[in-house]
Parts: C-alpha cells; sequence; structure tokens
C-alpha cells in the first residue's frame, strides 16, 4: 500500500516502501510538480546563478537531471528577483521546463555574507559582490521565492556548522521555528510547494525537538538542514537516525540539503532520505577531478597526456562518448573552458547514473542485497576530501 502527501502544488507517493524487516530505510517515490516528476531518491544538480556552470539545459536533461536547485541569495543580489519575474520566470529566464527548487538564502547568509547580523527579525548583511547592506527576513525570503516562482520554496532558516557549541546551535534551531511559522504565514502562492527546515546540529535531543516542530506544521515536504558541514560521517548518521524513525508515518518528502558524494548519497538513502542537492559533482569537475565507478581520477595528473581511453567506457555523456582522458587532460593544462563542461558533464552523467542504479534496486526489491555492489561503484570519496572553488 502506498502513501501519499496532500494534493496541491507538490504530491509524493511512496511507490516502495521500507521493507518492515528494517534492514534499510531506504524507499522508492515519485513527487510530482507543476513542471514534471520527480523520481525519488534524487539528486538535484545547483544551478546557483541560474545556471549549473559550464552546462546548457540539454547538457543537464543529457546527464539525466529531473530537477534543479537555484539559489536564493544570489539571483536577489544578481540580478535580482524582480528582473526575473519581469522576464517570466525562473524557468523562462533559464530555459529549463522542469521542475525548480530554490533554497531559502539562510546558508549563503551566514558562510558568505559579510559584516551579517542575525536577530529574530532577519539577518542584516554585506553582500560578498559589491559591499551593499541587505536584509533579508521570512516574509522577504518567501516574497523573493515567488517571484522567482520554482515548484518548490524553502522557508528561511537559521543554519550553523554543527560543531558550534550546543547553546548556539539551540539559539538557532529555536530561531528557525519561529521563521518557519512567519513563511508559512507569508507564502501564498497556490502553484508553488513550501518545504519546511530542521535543524539542530548533531545534538539528539534539539534534532528530535526540531523534528517534531517542523512535522507538525502544514509544509509540502521537510528538509533536514544543518548536516553535510563539518559532522562526521558517524554524527550525520546518528543525527538522521533520530530524524527518521520520527517522519515515519510522514507522507512528505525528506531532503537532506548539500549532501553530494556518491558513498554520502548511498548510505542517507540506505537511512531513509529521498532528496539531495550538493555543488559537489560539478565542482570537483572543474578542478579535473572525474568519478569512475569505485575511484576518482585527477586529469590533471601527467600520467593522462597520452591516455587515448574515454574517462569510463560505458559512460554515456558527451566526454566519454567523444574525446579520450589525454584531450580533456590537454584542455585542463590549456585552460580551455570546454574542459569544465566535459568534465560537469561526465560528473553529474555518473552521480544521476548512481542514484537510478539505487532506484533500480528498490523498484526490484534488491536493495539490502545491492548495497555492497553500490557502495564498490561509489567507492570511498566523500565530501570532506575533496576541495574546490566556491559553487
Amino acid at each position: 500500500m502506498t502513501a501519499s502527501a496532500p494534493t496541491g502544488p507538490a504530491r509524493f507517493e511512496v511507490l516502495a516502501p521500507a521493507p518492515a524487516d528494517g534492514r534499510t530505510r531506504a524507499r522508492l517515490g515519485r513527487l510530482d510538480l507543476p513542471h514534471g516528476s520527480v523520481d525519488t531518491p534524487q539528486f538535484m544538480p545547483v544551478g546557483t546563478n541560474a545556471t549549473v556552470k559550464a552546462l546548457d539545459p540539454s547538457d543537464l536533461e543529457a546527464a539525466g537531471a529531473s530537477i534543479i536547485l537555484a539559489n536564493t541569495y544570489h539571483l536577489y543580489l544578481r540580478p535580482g528577483h524582480e528582473r526575473i519575474e519581469r522576464l517570466g520566470g525562473l524557468h523562462r529566464f533559464m530555459g529549463w521546463d522542469h521542475p525548480i527548487l530554490t533554497d531559502s538564502g539562510g546558508f549563503q547568509v551566514v558562510s558568505l555574507a559579510d559584516a551579517r547580523v542575525v536577530t529574530d527579525e532577519g539577518a542584516t548583511f554585506r553582500s560578498h559582490i559589491d559591499g551593499s547592506v541587505h536584509e533579508l527576513t521570512p516574509e522577504k525570503a518567501i516574497a523573493i521565492q515567488q517571484a522567482l516562482g520554482p515548484d518548490i520554496a524553502v522557508a528561511f532558516d537559521h543554519p550553523v556548522y554543527p560543531s558550534r557549541p550546543r547553546p548556539e546551535v539551540e539559539d538557532a534551531t529555536e530561531r528557525t521555528h519561529r521563521w518557519a511559522e512567519r513563511s508559512l504565514a507569508a507564502h501564498d502562492r497556490e502553484d508553488q510547494a513550501l518545504f519546511g527546515i530542521i535543524q539542530g546540529g548533531v545534538d539528539p535531543e534539539l534534532r528530535e525537538r526540531s523534528t517534531r516542530f517542523i512535522a507538525s506544521l502544514p509544509f509540502d515536504g521537510i528538509c533536514i538542514g544543518g548536516l553535510a558541514g563539518d559532522e562526521t560521517p558517524v554524527q550525520r548518521a546518528a543525527a538522521l537516525d533520530v530524524v527518521i524513525p520520527l517522519l515515519e508515518d510522514d507522507p512528505r518528502p525528506r531532503y537532506l540539503m548539500g549532501l553530494g558524494s556518491p558513498v554520502d548519497l548511498l548510505e542517507a538513502v540506505n537511512l531513509g532520505v529521498d532528496l539531495f542537492d550538493s555543488v559537489l559533482p560539478a565542482r570537483v569537475a572543474r578542478n579535473g577531478q572525474l568519478w569512475v565507478p569505485g575511484d576518482r581520477l585527477n586529469l590533471r595528473n601527467a600520467a593522462f597526456l597520452d591516455d587515448p581511453r574515454p574517462v569510463q567506457e560505458d559512460c554515456p555523456c558527451l566526454l566519454c562518448r567523444r574525446f579520450s582522458r589525454a584531450y580533456l587532460a590537454h584542455l585542463f593544462r590549456a585552460k580551455e573552458l570546454l574542459a569544465f563542461r566535459l568534465a560537469t558533464c561526465h560528473n553529474l552523467t555518473f552521480t544521476l547514473d548512481f542514484m537510478d542504479r539505487i532506484r533500480a534496486s528498490l523498484r526490484a526489491g534488491t536493495f539490502p542485497e545491492s548495497l555492497a555492489t553500490l557502495r564498490a561503484r561509489a567507492g570511498r570519496v566523500r565530501r570532506d576530501e575533496v576541495a574546490g572553488e566556491p559553487a
């Protein structure tokens, strides 16, 4: 028997629930949105400035993307949400006819903006672009996202890194709760879903409190925030072990924000998460790191300059179908922009194909038995083992 969220701008249906024997909490689902359906578990490439860096919409479609994320903070500062609204909304502006989710901007205010001051009213900050002073409140963050017009907007929150002292995490968590209520009150666009965000760091009591509070509100989906930061994989799993059982009977999709390496995605799916986003696959691609089954290749290494093989023999991406490792290694050394496009196409294709393999095993009812094979394909690369420039 399937469970589904109430009808509205977002309808989520669990097609294959987690097995009753508890071997996994992974589940197969489908999220229907105004601009299309999203099979879950699913990964969302990040289009920070209304573009996934180096790619156009046809590249994203070829890679297998069905939904992408765009960034409220960045688009508010440049080119401005009012301009995008005048030009027909975010979908038309960026030429993407499939679902879009926008984050709330809270993380960027905390991590990128200068001279920020956070109070119960909102966050005042200096733009990282030109130093101009701005204020984001729950009401303004919602107004920006309603003007942008994505399928899914996200409530304004106050994230902090999990390693921060407990009083700081607790203060930010309680503020997130107050802002969640204000975000809901401000949101009135009927063709747009609104997700709420759970905070609480890695503290079990705070995580439980936040999960119960956010789940009690009439959001269309549940975001799990405040992770994919500086916590360890063990701490992240422990936090999810608090959150997911509390949502066991909740019919809404679960979205863990900011997670993007294959091994981390697999383990979070196993713990019961449905949606993910991260700049990681595209970011490391621009630095020459290409993901292949069980490993990663650094195309900046001299060893690849004479390698005629494709990056991955069975990969259908633009890079692997037409070009060699030697060619891509040359492009990186020559600082040719095509290197960024080809490498990003590959890493996103690898990531989205990996999610498709996970879904196939869930559909077949063999996910627990497939974990060893999937882990071998994912390799051991985690988000804290790679570096790169900002999104």
